[in-house]
């Protein structure tokens, strides 16, 4: 049964082997016949209308919170004010989808969570944020939280 196996995979290998294409190398293409009178003719490109503005270089994102989630972020903060922490929470989770990495995400999920009495995970989430902190104002709230 093995050198069935053995000698059918051998038969696949050359045969796929016969299939591949490979030109010989030092092999000229063809010359092209050219006619008297018949001369290639490339055309000029039209020169601009108007100059185009220099690209602007990229500007880094804002280290705050962006336009993308400080909206949520504020809604959240009006809906943990007014004791409804579980409208709050689905809406700093909707932040974090946005940016993952912002320790200020992190940071208002923990307080949420603590203001609810889920003092675990609170403390988990402050602990996460801890990765992601830059300032020492954030990181000194987050690690407050971590209970660190």
């Amino acid at each position: 049964m093995i050198p069935l196996v053995r000698a059918t995979a051998l038969l696949c290998l050359a045969a796929l082997a016969g299939c591949s294409v490979y030109s010989t190398p030092g092999r000229q293409p063809a010359p092209v016949e050219t006619r008297p009178g018949s001369e290639v003719v490339s055309p000029q490109p039209a020169p601009p209308a108007e100059p185009r503005p220099a690209p602007q270089p990229a500007q880094p994102p804002e280290p705050n919170a962006s336009n993308a989630y400080g909206p949520l972020l504020a809604r959240a903060d009006k809906a943990s004010a007014g004791g409804d922490y579980e409208q709050a929470l689905a809406l700093l989770e909707r932040a974090q989808r946005i940016d993952p990495d912002s320790a200020e995400v992190y940071l208002a999920l923990a307080r949420t969570y603590a203001a609810k009495g889920d003092n675990s995970q609170a403390r988990a989430t402050a602990e996460r944020g801890l990765l992601y902190c830059r300032s020492n104002s954030e990181c000194g709230q987050l690690r407050a939280l971590a209970g660190r």
